[in-house]
């Protein structure tokens, strides 16, 4: 059986015996701190080991419980399986109980159990009415069936039960990802003599191994895992679930700080527009008003920004989701389904909370429109939020795929074996009903064009993508129009693309005088006027001209000297075959013009065309025939 972390989180008020029920569960005293010791609160977060086995290890973060300290407890529940919720008995529920269950919530934390810490304190009768207490103020959360234990950290009364309790709840819990990308948010940065910076956090999903490469963000700074410790124990890789310190090379520890992001892929969005479903507290003190200043709270994150609604203009009572838009001042890193906090900046409270819908936002329109597109993408199954963000952008490598999807690398590729979605060059995708469209609009085009130009080849390939490409990627078309010509709807000749079933022709209209301009060439035989003569005497219009010299010129039918004369194809074969038979290897101009009786004029041009074919070469004053 694979092995699973899982990191669990000590929540309450201050002072209700969480830093003491840590240590009588590990023996390890997480308020490292001179201050901390000095005023016996916790201010940082606090981490110790609590379990470990064949099959699981399981550590713990202690978070500060005074409302000052509720940036650090955020950051720390923002990576926990399961909390362990510590009230009192001589005092039960209290405000920052209530604001510690509100962001549990809003994290989306389900698991979890209740210690009722310091029974020694109080008589039993006491204890039954913080029970009551307590599941009142539990009551339609997800934590309303939760178990309860009775502790007393320095009897060690309850602590084998709450740690086997902690124990069997999560070996019956799924961990999280470990095959998805590294990602670590960084909730510490401290250097160590002669080891230099080292950053600590939970690994949020994914492994990492001693000597990767990895990048800090929103930075994007390179940087190497030199070493890795779990619990200041030494380890070649770190799984998600895990509490980790890495040692980092290329990096100084002034350059990093609490909110940073460790990752080890482009997959993850930087932005500072984010498309968010959220819910507001129960007993909200001030009303939300639209585009207020909030401070966001995210993975370890703290952040400045706007929210942005697009059905309303404020809050003050709402029990169901909202649909809208965080606009901040910082870039942030995030993927689709991340949780969040809101907090007002002053006077501060818990605003409420929620998760990523689209963490690259555009700029909407007031009103029901925006609402529906969001709660679209919100409900988007994962096949349907591939296709949208196809639809969107008409072709993504798989690395954007992962960024605008929010999917894993194993969820996507299982998506992406879909026959409506193709794969092509060897890293892009796209969709087939897009590829359809293309082809079709294409095929459209070189009809049209054959219509108008039907002395031509085709369009020029250049040319023809060239007119689509504000619409679709130039990889795209390409791909489209060589698919096409590959399965017989259109053909290529030179650079010329045509539907396959399309002929070159003369215009009904014009068929009769082109036969007549090309008889009367070809009876001119090699004395033949100026080329430009045989259109005018023909009656060919101006407009016409350019297009059936090439038209004929591709055809065979006619061979150009240079600008000024032309000689019927016939005419031009039956003199090459003269002049060959004429002559032995090599010949001067003389011997050509004796044998066909031409003038310079034409004498010179001739054989230079004979050269251009390479049916001979120049040496000096000879020709050479070529094999």
């Amino acid at each position: 059986m694979e092995k699973r972390f899982f990191t669990i989180g000590m929540a309450g008020h201050i002072d209700h015996g969480k830093t003491s029920l840590t240590k009588a569960l590990t023996n390890v005293d997480t308020d490292r701190l001179k201050e901390e010791k000095e005023r016996q609160i916790s201010i940082e977060l606090g981490f110790a080991p609590l379990y470990e086995d064949q099959e699981i290890q399981i550590s713990v973060i202690d978070v500060p419980g005074h409302e000052r300290f509720i940036r650090q407890m955020i950051a720390g529940v923002a990576g926990i399986d399961l909390v362990v919720l510590v009230v009192a008995a001589d005092e039960g529920v209290m405000p920052q109980t209530r604001e510690h269950l509100d962001i549990l919530k809003f994290l989306g934390i389900k698991n979890g159990m209740i210690a009722i810490t310091k029974i020694d304190r109080v008589d039993e009768e006491f204890i039954e009415l913080v029970k009551d207490d307590i599941l009142e103020e539990l009551k339609g959360t997800v934590f309303e069936d939760v178990p309860f234990v009775l502790i007393d950290s320095l009897s060690k009364k309850g602590i084998d039960e709450i740690k086997k309790l902690i124990i069997k709840t999560l070996k019956e819990q799924e961990m999280r990802d470990v095959k998805g990308a590294f990602r670590l948010p960084i909730d510490q940065v401290f250097t160590v003599k002669g080891q230099g910076t080292v950053v600590r956090g939970t690994v949020y999903e994914g492994t990492v191994e001693e000597g990767q490469v990895l990048k800090i963000m929103p930075k994007g700074m390179e940087v190497r895992a030199r070493q890795i410790q779990v619990h200041h124990n030494p380890a070649q890789k770190a799984f998600a679930g895990q509490r980790a310190a890495i040692n980092l090379s290329g990096v100084a520890k002034e350059d990093l700080e609490r909110g940073n992001v460790l990752v080890s892929s482009e997959h993850f969005i930087v932005t500072k527009t984010v498309d968010v479903a959220i819910r507001v507290v129960e007993d909200l003190e001030h009303m939300v008003k639209q585009r207020m200043p909030i401070k966001l709270h995210i993975g370890t994150a703290e952040v400045m920004g706007r929210i942005v609604f697009f059905d309303r203009n404020e809050i003050k009572e709402e029990n169901g989701e909202i649909l809208c838009q965080l606009r901040l001042e910082e870039e942030i890193l995030t993927k689709r389904g991340d949780r969040f906090i809101l907090r007002r900046p002053s006077p501060q409270e818990t605003i409420g909370g929620g998760w990523v819908i689209d963490p690259q936002g555009n700029k909407y329109r007031f009103g029901n429109q925006t609402i529906d597109e969001l709660e679209k993408k919100k409900a988007g199954t994962p096949k349907e939020r591939i296709t949208a963000s196809l639809y969107e952008a008409k072709s993504l490598p798989f690395n954007e795929l992962i960024k605008r999807t929010a999917l894993d690398e194993i969820t996507l590729t299982e998506f992406l074996r879909d026959p409506g979605f193709v794969s092509y060059n060897g890293k892009e995708y796209t969709l087939q009903t897009v590829i359809d469209s293309i082809e079709e609009d294409v095929y459209d085009r070189l009809k049209e064009f054959h219509n108008t130009h039907s002395m031509k080849l085709g369009i020029n390939k250049a040319e023809l993508l060239q007119t689509m490409q504000k619409k679709f990627p130039k990889s795209l078309l390409d791909f489209v129009v060589e698919n096409g010509i590959k399965n017989g709807v259109f053909n290529r000749k030179e650079q010329f693309v045509s539907l396959s079933d399309f002929q070159p022709h003369v215009p009904n209209s014009w068929q009769k005088r082109a036969e007549n301009m090309l008889e009367e060439l070809k009876n001119d035989g090699l004395k033949v006027r100026y080329y430009k003569d045989y259109f005018a005497a023909s009656g060919i219009p101006n407009h016409l001209e350019a297009d059936l010299k090439r038209f004929l010129e591709d055809q065979e039918l006619v061979v150009h000297l240079d600008e000024h004369f032309a000689y019927h194809s016939d005419i031009f074969r039956a003199a090459v075959g003269n002049l060959r038979a004429g002559t032995g290897a090599e010949f001067e101009v003389g011997n050509a013009k004796d044998l066909l009786d031409l003038s310079r004029k034409y004498m010179i041009p001739f054989l230079e065309k004979l050269d251009a074919l390479g049916l001979t070469k120049r040496i000096e004053n000879k020709r050479v025939w070529q094999e």
